[in-house]
């Protein structure tokens, strides 16, 4: 089905093109985008192509913008010179990155190597955990917003709820369950650090975004982007916000985030 599917993108008869039909054809499958290329497709699916006005409106931009670092190690002894260099941070880009944060490397590898592992899986595992019901505390899926997006991203994601109520363990795959629950634990101190040096920023007490319940919600998202046999047509991740407190991303070798930094005049 997969690659009638991709053949079926390739037309450009208007007048036969089913765009929803594709879309369910594509979510029934519960292949994901690793399910396409599994396939050995030469063309993606019309589903994912961005239109042409919007390819053609990105256009690379120079800049001597660095993503700022705010380094955590001895911060007993550094907690002015940290808090300074995150509220400059924040008020300034609103995203920094953290070193010295005491998250093991061990952790970060092995979550990192999970991740993937999970989307490796054969599909008839991975079919397993593919739902979009909202209530699933551990799903697998491609594009959340699958049929209200005018183009889909070249992207899958495993998600699990960790928080506010327990994750079983269980209900995890087990091929990254030991190592999502360690690296939730360690992330979540790690987010409130961040929370406190946060309100001390704004001039608060530590605990005062603690306090509101900012870190009471809790999610792990891995993504993964297969390779793409038309990289310039699509996106594995269109322009966002996130819609949530706080995000600490974990990225890995490959890279390719970018940061839009407003630039008032």
């Amino acid at each position: 089905m997969a690659a009638s599917l991709a053949e079926d993108s390739c037309t450009e008869n208007l007048t036969t093109y089913d765009r929803f039909q594709e879309l369910k054809a594509f979510d029934e499958s519960k292949s994901g985008v690793k399910g396409l290329v599994d396939t050995g497709i030469t063309k993606i699916p019309r589903i994912f192509s961005r239109p042409k006005e919007d390819r053609n409106s990105v256009k690379p931009i120079c800049t001597q913008f660095s993503i700022p670092v705010i380094d955590l190690e001895n911060i007993e002894n550094r907690c002015d010179e940290v808090i300074a260099g995150v509220q400059k941070a924040a008020g300034d880009v609103g995203f920094f990155q953290v070193v010295n944060h005491g998250v093991p490397q061990r952790v970060l590898d092995e979550m990192l190597a999970a991740a993937r592992g999970f989307h490796e899986l054969p599909r008839e595992v991975k079919e397993g955990y593919y739902t979009r019901e909202t209530m699933t505390k551990v799903k697998y899926g491609s594009n959340f917003d699958l049929y209200q997006s005018s183009y889909a991203n070249w992207r899958d994601t495993l998600f699990c709820v960790m928080g506010p109520e327990p994750l079983d363990p269980q209900e995890l795959p087990l091929v990254c369950r030991d190592i999502t629950m360690e690296y939730s634990k360690q992330i979540h101190k790690l987010g409130t650090t961040l929370y406190e040096l946060l309100s001390e920023a704004l001039g608060l007490k530590p605990d005062h975004l603690l306090g509101l319940d900012c870190p009471k919600g809790h999610c792990l998202l891995s993504h993964y982007y297969p390779a793409c046999p038309e990289p310039e047509l699509t996106m594995g991740t269109t322009k966002h916000s996130d819609p949530d407190f706080l995000t600490i991303l974990l990225q890995d070798h490959i890279g390719g985030l970018q940061v839009l930094q407003a630039i008032v005049y």
